[in-house]
Formats: C-alpha cells, structure tokens, sequence
C-alpha cells in the first residue's frame, strides 16, 4: 500500500499537534521529544523537527494571544489587589502594585526621583 503525499502530511500534522498537546504538562523539552519519538516509532530526529514545528505554533499563539494575556493578567492583579486590600495583607498589594507599576513603565529610578530625600548630619559637641 502506497500513502499519497497528502496522506503523509496530514499524519506528520497530527504527529505534531500531539507533541504541541502534550507540552501542557509542563515536562522539559529533551523529555516531551524523546517521548514523543517513543510513542510515535519515529527517531529522535525526527521527533525534534516535530518539536521545531511546535515552537513556531507557540511564537504563533504568543503573537496572537500576547495583547490579550496581558490584559487578563493586569485584571487579574486588579482583583487580587482589591481582596487583599479587603484583607490587610498589606505585603501582597506592595508586591502587586509594584508588578503593576512596571508593567505601566514605573521604574525604580522614577520612584528614587520622586522621593523626597533625607540627610543627617551629626555635628561635633562644642562645649
């Protein structure tokens, strides 16, 4: 039985989109390609041009998706700086309002800037 070129792109494809799966549970690249070579009786070659290909999805996604991540994280902050405010965790809203600020471009030379400074000078006693 002869596969049609067709036929053998779309089984490289689903090949693929399996690694691109399976890369949700979080296991390091050298382990996803050499499993993926395993389960798939490919070589590991092969099985890093599929995770080639997997890497270009991603740089896809995170093009598409990036504008909109960002603005789920920034709601997301928002919320947990209302119920720890809500709380007196204190500590938690510093921590957040500081991710927040350089997300919006607010340095800590900015803030230094900003800040009032203070200096003490301790003289000799004359008597």
């Amino acid at each position: 039985m002869t596969l049609s070129k067709d036929n053998i792109k779309d089984d490289i494809l689903a090949r693929r989109q399996r690694l691109y799966k399976r890369q949700i549970e979080g296991l390091p690249a050298r382990q996803l390609v050499l499993d993926h070579a395993i389960r798939e009786h490919v070589t590991e070659r092969t099985g890093w041009d599929d995770w080639k290909q997997v890497k270009i999805w991603n740089d896809e996604d995170w093009t598409k998706d990036r504008e909109n991540i960002i603005a789920r994280i920034q709601a997301i902050r928002l919320r947990a700086i209302d119920k720890a405010m809500r709380k007196g965790q204190y500590m938690v809203v510093q921590g957040l309002l500081a991710d927040l600020g350089k997300v919006v471009g607010e340095s800590i030379e900015t803030i230094n800037i900003q800040a009032p400074e203070l200096s003490i000078r301790v003289e000799d006693k004359k008597s």
